[in-house]
């Protein structure tokens, strides 16, 4: 299979689990309060419960994506969420609903690292970032389509189309099963991590001093992109006097933004470093909270109306910015014989926050919305400022995007079979050179193509 046909059956697979995941998130709380006749509040706080026991398998998923490739974990995780949806509409208590949804979870949370790690198998250089481009693109395409159908089924008959839907979405995770696993990739004969790296496993992760710090950098721009889904809808409609219906509208601002720029973005900024990138996304969220921050000020109108848009569309700026650069930033900087361990630590900087945030913000909201936007906008500068003054510590080959391998030579390499600069991506018969150092900072003198190998990073979104 070509390296185009692997992609096309990759992003195939992105847009149906996209579509079926559309279907199911906006109706998960009612679907079950429907379901069991629980309370909200307590379906709420059994689903809460269980993502955050669902965290434990974060560190689990990077020994699993290290010894037995990528595809089989995002192969394991769709087949997981399939099984416990095709079971949805035999819960009917708290006890099943909790076991239903933690397995769920369990899926939930290897999603990411495995799946930017079988990116970084399938694709190299420049074509990495295009591709991470390319599935944010279309799986905000998908999520909308799906909440589309998902609407529409509801207006037909309410009980039966709970269960259509869920069904629906147990399809879909199968279907995006079988098209990931008739992906070719090629590992390291014998597959899996060599024995030294295994044996030292997350310890090598603790040692990559940059990569932690990319990590951490990242936690005040994760807190930031949950205002949408937290702080946005209670601000406009409390604070700002505004109908809920704007809701709804600034959504579509971010999403159709995201679906329909990203690609044409992303694009662009491959003639630009990653960190560059990344950081100026940063800048451009924290110029939309300050934006936030002074709306509460305005009297109302068409002036409040029109900076609540522009605001949200600062936000989708930077996020389109932010987004698939950072992913891509952070796949090359993560080492590949570990590569799975480092994407578990870093996607902790999305799912710590994400699963805060609920708290943290609505408090800080209570205190103080405008006080909230601020801290908001104070901690994405941060997360700028760090990752310029971390650059010069990353790997050339995480900074600087590098050609697709068909610009390197002739006769191009096929995607699998090659590292970001169409070099074998695997290390010489008995793992890296001694003069490797450990932890996954490049020797000195190191070419691009063996740094690439020795230090990259990771994504949500």
């Amino acid at each position: 299979m070509t390296g185009r046909g692997v992609q096309a059956r990759y992003m195939a697979a992105m847009v149906i689990d996209a579509t079926g995941s559309g279907m199911y998130l906006p109706l998960s709380l009612i679907y079950f309060q429907h379901s069991t006749g629980l309370s909200v509040g307590r379906v709420g706080a059994i689903v809460s419960a269980a993502a955050v026991l669902g965290l434990i398998a974060n560190p689990l998923t990077g020994v699993l994506v290290d010894r037995f490739g990528a595809r089989a974990v995002v192969v394991g995780g769709y087949l997981l969420r399939a099984a416990a949806f095709a079971c949805y509409p035999l819960v009917d208590s708290a006890g099943p609903l909790f076991l239903a949804v933690l397995v769920v979870a369990f899926g939930d949370v290897s999603f990411s690292p495995s799946v930017h790690s079988l990116v970084a198998e399938i694709a190299s250089g420049s074509a990495r970032d295009k591709l991470i481009a390319a599935q944010r693109s279309l799986r905000n395409a998908g999520l909308g389509a799906g909440g589309l159908l998902a609407g529409a089924a509801l207006t037909v008959r309410a009980d039966q189309a709970f269960t259509v839907i869920v069904l629906t979405s147990a399809v879909a995770f199968t279907v995006a099963a079988g098209l990931i696993r008739a992906i070719p990739v090629h590992r390291r004969p014998g597959g899996g991590t060599p024995r030294a790296a295994r044996g030292r496993g997350y310890r090598l992760v603790a040692r990559n001093r940059p990569f932690l710090a990319l990590t951490l950098l990242n936690v005040p721009t994760a807190f930031g992109y949950m205002v949408l889904a937290v702080s946005l809808p209670v601000y406009v409609t409390l604070h700002l006097g505004q109908p809920a219906s704007l809701v709804g509208a600034l959504y579509a601002v971010n999403t159709i933004g995201i679906a329909v720029a990203q690609i044409p973005v992303t694009r662009a900024l491959t003639r630009f470093r990653r960190s560059r990138a990344v950081a100026a996304g940063a800048g451009v969220f924290g110029l939309s909270f300050v934006s936030f921050a002074v709306l509460g000020a305005t009297a109302g109108g068409a002036v409040l109306l029109a900076g609540v848009f522009a605001a949200t569309a600062l936000f989708t700026v930077g996020e389109l910015l932010h987004g698939a650069t950072a992913s891509a930033l952070v796949v090359n900087a993560a080492p590949e014989q570990t590569r799975g361990r480092h994407l578990a630590v870093y996607q902790l900087s999305w799912a710590v926050p994400g699963a805060l945030a609920p708290a943290v913000l609505t408090a800080l909201l209570s205190l103080s919305p405008t006080g909230m936007w601020l801290v908001l906008a104070a901690g994405v500068v941060v997360s700028a400022v760090g990752v310029l003054r971390l650059e010069p510590h990353l790997p050339p080959a995480a900074v600087r995007p590098s050609p697709p391998p068909e610009a390197t030579g002739p006769t191009p390499p096929s995607f699998g079979d090659t590292g970001p600069h169409g070099d074998p991506a695997t290390d010489p018969p008995g793992g890296p050179t001694a003069a490797d150092p450990p932890g996954g900072a490049p020797a000195a003198g190191s070419s691009d193509g063996r740094d690439a190998d020795l230090v990259r990073v990771r994504e949500s979104h």
